[in-house]
């Protein structure tokens, strides 16, 4: 069981993405330099957005199974915490499918899914005493907390650029333990 868990953050990176894929497939005006991600599950702006929805919704499962082995695998107390934090950030993740663009809570929980994750990343890998999952988990913070500083010609790209960080984590994670 914990070698499932340990690969479900790499499964949730995949099945979010095959899930913008088939979104995007469904709306051919969609495009990475001009709108944010969200829009795939605006109802004023997508055709079929219930398919991003359940895709963030689906996806927050594995990030929740990942955060499990986060905390089921944790060294102290530190690592403990952070798997937690990753787990919050699973339930920010399911409320923007259900809070989706052009609702009132959705900036809030996009936004908070993205802090929490990269909060509980920092205290997981400082909190490691694997050296790799340490340093890697520092600078990968310290890249999420850059990118928020880059003027992005769009939020698709800053969401992406930000998503490719968690893969980076959770394919550290995977391939350290």
């Amino acid at each position: 069981m914990m070698r499932d868990l340990r690969y479900s953050g790499i499964a949730g990176v995949v099945a979010y993405w095959l899930f913008v894929a088939w979104s995007i497939g469904e709306n051919p005006w969609f495009s990475f330099t001009k709108n944010a991600l969200s829009d795939l599950g605006s109802p004023e702006k997508a055709s079929a957005p219930w398919i991003y929805n359940y895709g963030l919704i689906v996806t927050s499962l594995f990030v929740l199974a990942f955060s499990l082995y986060l905390m089921l695998s944790a060294e102290n107390r530190l690592q403990t915490v952070g798997g937690a934090y990753v787990s919050v950030s699973s339930l920010f993740l399911a409320l923007i499918g259900v809070f989706h663009a052009g609702t009132r809570p959705h900036t809030f929980v996009s936004t908070y899914f993205f802090v929490q994750f990269f909060l509980g990343m920092l205290l997981y890998g400082v909190g490691s005493k694997d050296k790799a999952i340490r340093y890697g988990s520092v600078s990968l913070f310290l890249l999420a907390v850059l990118g928020t500083l880059v003027s992005w010609s769009s939020a698709a790209l800053i969401e992406t650029y930000e998503i490719g960080l968690i893969a980076i984590f959770t394919l550290l994670v995977a391939v350290k333990h």
